[in-house]
């Protein structure tokens, strides 16, 4: 047989585990109301941040050497492929395509 002390007993500690959550509940809300973050100085930042200073301006290329470059470059020999620098002599090109008369040909000496 069940002693009735122990369903006493069972019984309050049910009921016991169902208040002890809003007993923490009501000691973490008024922790987290009562909490004051610790005021912000102009200071807190040295140590963590560099200081900015300006990049140097970069320096501008001189226009008497732009406009040589410029003069140098349009003198320039253009050059092309498949064709000979002058006082060469070029390589003559082979054709890569075959001519349709020389396939009838072909195709003739085969029959």
């Amino acid at each position: 047989m069940i002693r009735p002390s122990l369903v006493v007993s069972a019984l309050e500690g049910s009921t016991m585990d169902q208040a002890d959550p809003d007993l923490v509940q009501d000691l973490y809300l008024r922790e987290i109301r009562a909490y004051k973050p610790p005021p912000v100085k102009p200071s807190d930042s040295e140590g963590h941040v560099q200081k900015f200073t300006a990049p140097k301006t970069p320096q501008s290329p001189e226009e008497g050497d732009i406009a040589k470059d410029l003069k140098a470059y349009e003198n320039q020999q253009v050059e092309l492929e498949g064709q000979a620098a002058p006082g060469e002599s070029g390589a003559a090109e082979e054709s890569w395509f075959e001519d349709k008369d020389d396939e009838e040909d072909h195709a003739a000496a085969a029959h």
